[in-house]
């Protein structure tokens, strides 16, 4: 089943980028927790495209109708559905013939035989991130009945960098980012992340970033070893996000150049509760969470649809030939990628924390 994800708190996405509608079915949403669905809205404009020169000005309202599993402003516990339509598609903009480096279009003809929907990047699009963020969306709101919650920030674009999270007490202040121009901790950064956006879109490129997310309150013990390892799961998902092409947890790729020493997370007590002095591993012991903040990065790569001319093949006439990809696109979606990674990771915590009270945790 490969757009259904999940083993307790489970999410099956549907749906084209220029199909009539796109939507997710989320299953296991516990019965009698209260949506705010204004909040909701709040998540889904912090994807929505068209808000300003740095994205698409593709205009989307991506307004989620709830069409199942929630009564009198409360889930009912079963099948949670909901819809987004697709109401500003330029089919015309795409060839089937010419296939766009980088994108989908060679491998989803080969793996769905030709029949699969070509415009806009069809079920490969990006689009399919914004019921993937109303998921996510829910997903937060039981995780705060739990005392978990998800932030994310844009640690950089191209070589632009943010501060990064304290790892070991993150800012936890999703809100205040989400109302920045771009979701940054040092707002000095702004200009030049901004500017390197426009640059490259001027240029007719694009440009690439990175996104570091926390989970903070996750209790120790969550997740299990080897194929089951909270990184695992993690991963699984983030992969599952258009465009994610690295996944680090903690230190990273950087931990290999530390020595044990360095690297290892020494416990200590604390009124009581244990914890680690620092938190290079990312909050994860054998794959199993132990009480410290979850802490991983995501890169984003430069967004494929550019207007440079580029060379292809046209697999009608199996010719090379050159080709300018046409329609409306990012120059960066890296910064709007940065809700979505969060959805990403607050669907996993609510499978994991919903998995982990199964056996007693």
């Amino acid at each position: 089943m490969a757009d259904t994800y999940g083993k307790l708190f489970r999410i099956t996405l549907f749906g084209e980028s220029h199909s009539a509608a796109i939507g997710v079915v989320i299953d296991g949403v516990p019965a009698g927790i209260s949506l705010d669905l204004d909040e909701i809205g709040r998540e889904m404009s912090r994807r929505a495209p068209g808000k300003d020169a740095m994205s698409t000005p593709r205009k989307e309202a991506d307004i989620p109708q709830i069409v199942s599993g929630f009564f009198e402003g409360k889930t009912t516990g079963t099948a949670l559905c909901a819809i987004i339509e697709n109401t500003n598609t330029r089919s015309g903009d795409y060839e089937p013939d010419l296939l766009r480096p980088a994108h989908a279009d060679f491998t989803g003809k080969a793996r769905y035989e030709g029949y699969n929907d070509y415009r806009g990047g069809g079920h490969f699009s990006g689009r399919l991130t914004a019921p993937l963020v109303f998921a996510g969306a829910v997903a937060k709101q039981f995780l705060a009945g739990c005392g978990v919650s998800v932030c994310a920030h844009l640690q950089s674009v191209a070589d632009i960098f943010d501060e990064p999270f304290d790892a070991c007490a993150p800012k936890m202040v999703e809100k205040t980012l989400s109302a920045r121009e771009l979701p940054v901790l040092d707002e000095s950064v702004i200009e030049q992340m901004k500017q390197a956006i426009l640059s490259a879109k001027a240029d007719g490129d694009s440009v690439g970033g990175c996104v570091e997310c926390a989970i903070v309150g996750l209790p120790v013990g969550v997740g299990s070893p080897f194929f089951e390892s909270v990184e695992s799961r993690l991963s699984s998902m983030l992969f599952s996000v258009p465009a994610v092409k690295g996944v680090e947890f903690g230190t990273g790729f950087a931990i290999s150049k530390l020595r044990g020493s360095e690297a290892n997370d020494s416990f200590y007590l604390d009124n009581g509760e244990i914890k680690t002095r620092t938190n290079h591993n990312g909050g994860l012991n054998g794959g199993i969470t132990n009480g410290m903040p979850v802490i991983f990065r995501a890169a984003i790569k430069p967004t494929p649809s550019i207007a440079k001319e580029q060379m292809t093949v046209n697999i009608a006439e199996m010719k090379e030939c050159s080709m300018r990809v046409h329609g409306r696109h990012d120059p960066c979606i890296a910064h709007r990628a940065v809700c979505v990674i969060e959805a990403a990771a607050a669907i996993v915590a609510a499978d994991l924390l919903l998995e982990a009270k199964s056996y007693g945790k």
